[in-house]
């Protein structure tokens, strides 16, 4: 064993608050620099215990500390709330030991990757990089209907209290259903405060703002490796905030995108994808020549090396690029296109780099009931929300709008974020759209790879919400995150516009009642339009590696 360990550490608050850490020591007395971990998921757990030991056997000093109110740390819990300054007070108890020489970094994904943010913000001294993984977004930005999805709900039941919940008691599919949503956490047979809160916030507002950190890049100067995979459910927020600290001035930035999960790098399969054995690293490895580099002063391949590195599906391959989105990107419109029967994928949707023809159909319709929602294809509890799934079943409904392009004669890469632009009208006062993008083998198998929705009433901004006008004609942008893909020749490129995506996002009502409260109805009666007027099409980042 060439590391110590001492468990149970008390870190004092400004408020009094005594945390609970376990310290991973090098074998040999001296000052190190030290990586704080924090998590409200249990510091005990495998995966920290071994980055405990893998660092501390590095020379580093791990400290895995149980966020305020979980585990074995004082205080309550409140998901985010006092993240940002307990942050601060670790980082400066941590940085004033002697065992450590004043360089502190954070590490952790997904919970523990936002805190990171919130405590850049109060700006602690010793912070001298961070490496948050899989992180979640601002509200409203992975979520952009208003209210939580309904997964979130999982979430809260798995953190209540001071120690994990068993998430297998409950009937969570019976959960989802349940109206009103504000009264969803009833069905698990548990109270939620903190849920019913935040449904009485449907609006970004100072309630929100106050645990926001996207819009506040410029009081960032701290490098930063950013993680995340393509299937990652929480991945639009890793390239984004890439992105934003590199257009806030930020030097130093990084960004690892791989074909994972929101579990990074554990195996080399992804549903019935294969993606190859280097399609794993050595995490532990990649991140200390990170903070060999920030934290030590050593030349390490970050010294030098491009700041993106992705991992490009279909053709199963890394590469480094210079930024994100990569330089030379041709944004390419696929504008949508049918003979008015584009429902279901054995309609007559087309897709292709044309406008309509003249003498084309120039509208669709469908009708969305809530009742009976398009299904969102994944497991019932939280810890992974969709995958690769083949959505060619659900593409038999016809309240699902298919188009597809021709058959592709040579490959055609992907990479970077996709957005959709879409002509709709409505007979109701609120309502959504979603759009997909998928891969179509030919073996009819459709692929998703990434997919994103838009709430009528937001349409403007989560700040700005504005009811429809039933049978007004509304231009709608659908952020549809990020990919990096090869369709292959033999493929097809596909969308899909529906109204629905259950559980992933919760089901409108199409009522324009306050959101999360009601029970009440009804169908909507929906138009996408695609004509010169009304070009609705999908713009994807095309890449071309041969020059």
């Amino acid at each position: 064993m060439t590391y110590r360990v001492m468990r149970d550490m008390k870190i004092p608050l400004r408020d009094g608050v005594l945390l609970s850490a376990d310290l991973y020591y090098p074998e040999q007395d001296g000052e190190y620099p030290a990586i704080v971990v924090r998590t409200p998921y249990g510091k005990t757990r495998e995966k920290e215990h071994q980055q405990g030991e893998y660092f501390a056997e590095h020379g580093y000093v791990v400290v895995n500390v149980d966020v305020r109110g979980r585990g074995d740390s004082e205080g309550e819990f409140v998901p985010y709330r006092n993240d940002g300054v307990d942050g601060y007070d670790v980082i400066e108890w941590v940085a004033e030991q002697p065992w450590c020489d004043g360089n502190v970094g954070t590490l952790g994904g997904s919970y523990l990757g936002r805190i990171q943010f919130l405590t850049a913000l109060e700006q602690p001294p010793s912070l001298k990089a961070m490496v948050p993984l899989v992180t979640p977004s601002d509200p409203f930005v992975e979520w952009p209907t208003g209210l939580p999805n309904p997964m979130h709900i999982c979430w809260l039941y798995m953190t209540r209290g001071k120690v994990m919940q068993n998430i297998n008691l409950v009937d969570w599919q019976k959960v989802y259903w349940h109206l009103p949503y504000y009264e969803m956490d009833t069905e698990t047979g548990w109270y939620s405060e903190q849920w019913r809160e935040e449904i009485e916030h449907p609006y970004f507002d100072d309630y929100w703002k106050h645990i926001a950190y996207q819009h506040r890049f410029d009081e960032i100067d701290v490098p930063t490796l950013h993680i995340s995979g393509w299937y990652d459910d929480e991945q639009i927020g890793t390239p984004l905030n890439f992105r934003g600290m590199v257009e806030a001035g930020k030097d130093n930035q990084h960004l690892l995108m791989g074909p994972w999960p929101h579990q990074l790098n554990k195996s080399t399969r992804l549903g019935d994808l294969d993606f190859g054995e280097d399609s794993l690293i050595n995490m532990n490895d990649y991140q200390r020549r990170f903070f060999d580099y920030y934290l030590k002063g050593l030349e390490t391949d970050f010294t030098e090396k491009d700041p993106v590195d992705i991992f490009v599906m279909g053709e199963n391959k890394w590469y480094q690029e210079k930024s994100w989105p990569l330089p030379g990107t041709k944004w390419t419109e696929f504008y949508l296109s049918s003979g008015g029967r584009a429902n279901s994928r054995f309609g007559d949707g087309k897709l292709g780099e044309k406008l309509p023809a003249e003498g084309s159909a120039e509208l669709d319709q469908y009708a969305y009931d809530p009742a009976d929602p398009v299904p969102f294809i994944t497991e019932m509890v939280s810890h992974q929300i969709g995958g690769p799934d083949d959505y060619s079943s659900v593409e038999r409904r016809d309240d699902v709008l298919v188009y597809t392009s021709a058959v592709l004669e040579e490959d055609v890469e992907v990479t970077g974020p996709v957005k959709a632009n879409l002509f709709v009208s409505t007979d109701a006062k609120d309502t959504d759209f979603t759009v997909k993008l998928l891969d179509v083998r030919p073996s009819g198998v459709a692929q998703r790879l990434t997919d994103g929705l838009v709430r009528g009433r937001f349409r403007n901004g989560t700040d700005q919400p504005e009811l429809m006008e039933p049978g007004e004609v509304y231009q709608v942008e659908v952020d549809c995150w990020n990919t990096s893909h090869v369709f292959k020749k033999g493929h097809q490129i596909r969308i899909e516009v529906a109204s629905s995506a259950f559980p992933k996002y919760d089901r409108n009502l199409n009522t324009g009642d306050t959101l999360g409260k009601t029970s009440e109805m009804k169908v909507a009666n929906q138009t996408v339009y695609h004509s010169e007027k009304y070009p609705s099409s999908i713009t994807l980042p095309i890449i071309n590696r041969n020059g």
